[in-house]
């Protein structure tokens, strides 16, 4: 397991905080997803044997926010 943390651009709420947990969770690989609306920033533990950092990074972005 890996664990990173993104920065993740144009979060205002708490429907944005579920948006952006689910899509990253859609992944394979993906085992856990802590986001913080305040910090503006998400916390993933992925197996990167599934899936990588660029299709998390794409699942997030495909949901209308910029991970820089």
């Amino acid at each position: 397991m890996e664990k990173i943390t993104l920065k993740v651009n144009g979060m205002s709420c708490e429907h944005c905080v579920k948006a952006v947990t689910q899509a990253a969770k859609s992944l394979a690989g993906v085992q856990k997803v802590t986001v913080d609306l305040k910090a503006g920033d998400a916390a993933i533990e992925y197996d990167p044997a599934k899936t990588s950092l660029d299709a998390i990074k794409a699942a997030i972005e495909d949901q209308g926010y910029e991970v820089p």
